[in-house]
């Protein structure tokens, strides 16, 4: 009898194990491309709304929810490469929802702030990681739920969306700047840096170098790969909203190019790498990086095409 209890706990104890690794594999799923349009007769903005609005109700109803708030006792806490995905998709809507509250919104500095792009910001801007007081899911849907709004008061004609250029412009630095960011921390993540400054050589006055912890380099990774995800829909809602302004200045070709590049940035390895030149390991930060920095430098060569008379 005390051998039959044995065996039903030990089974009960393995079916309990590997249906939390089950979880954990399958939560960790990332999300897939989707469809970025807008109905005939919509207002210029609708798409940049509605994409921004589907990136992140994308992940707060994705498998699993919002991953970067969960407990020690959630199956996805051990694995936390979607939760990376997931900040940099975040990172992706907190700047929309700036440049959408500060300029796209108004049609001049001196106008007043549209309440519900105020909020929507607002709420965007807290903790990704709080689970209570309040959660991350509840502002998140808050902001949600405001950029809703704004997009109904943009099809009643009592909300604004300027698709001028210098808006454009505005928008495009900010992207540019996220990516520089980006950029720099896979850089980091796939090269040597001196650990300390007590590391430098006397004879030689050459510092010795250590590579960034192992466990950062797939963390850097997958935030990379969220902002390429977020940032690969929202040009498609750009080319779109800015569609005049595009066909004006000949700057189709380009940020259909710059669309291109993002979409490479579309590679989910098995295990995340950082192998030299020389080794047999490939460095998957550097080659994310490649991709991300020509989308960088094709928006900075789309800024000056824009401001050109």
């Amino acid at each position: 009898m005390l051998e039959k209890k044995t065996y039903i706990a030990l089974s009960a104890g393995i079916a309990i194990v590997l249906l939390y690794l089950l979880n954990m594999l399958y939560f960790s799923l990332l999300p897939d491309y989707f469809t970025v349009d807008k109905k005939t007769g919509s207002p210029s903005g609708i798409a940049f709304v509605n994409t921004t609005i589907s990136l992140m109700g994308n992940e707060l109803n994705s498998i699993g929810g919002w991953l970067p708030n969960d407990t020690p006792l959630s199956p996805t806490w051990l694995l936390d490469n979607k939760q990376n995905f997931q900040l940099g998709v975040l990172e992706v809507v907190r700047y929309n929802t700036r440049v959408l509250r500060d300029g796209l919104s108004r049609q001049r500095s001196t106008d007043s702030i549209d309440a519900d792009c105020d909020k929507a910001f607002t709420s965007f801007s807290n903790d990704p990681l709080k689970w209570i007081f309040p959660s991350a899911e509840g502002k998140y849907q808050e902001g949600i739920d405001r950029l809703e709004n704004y997009g109904l008061h943009l099809e009643s004609g009592s909300a604004y969306f300027y698709p001028r250029s210098d808006n454009l412009i505005q928008l495009l630095e900010q992207y540019a700047s996220l990516l520089g960011g980006v950029n720099t921390r896979l850089l980091n993540a796939s090269r040597t840096r001196p650990a300390s400054p007590d590391n430098a050589s006397e004879t030689s006055g050459v510092p010795r170098f250590t590579r960034v912890p192992w466990l950062k380099i797939d963390d850097n990774f997958y935030f990379a790969r969220g902002v390429g995800y977020g940032l690969y829909h929202m040009f498609k809602a750009v080319r779109i909203d800015f569609a005049q302004v595009l066909k004006d200045k000949n700057a189709d070709i380009i940020i259909a190019e710059i669309i291109a590049s993002l979409e490479e940035t579309a590679f989910d390895p098995l295990v995340v790498t950082n192998g030299g030149k020389s080794g047999i390991f490939a460095s998957h930060s550097s080659n994310l990086r490649v991709f991300l920095d020509d989308a960088r430098q094709k928006i900075n060569s789309l800024v000056n095409i824009l401001a050109q008379g």
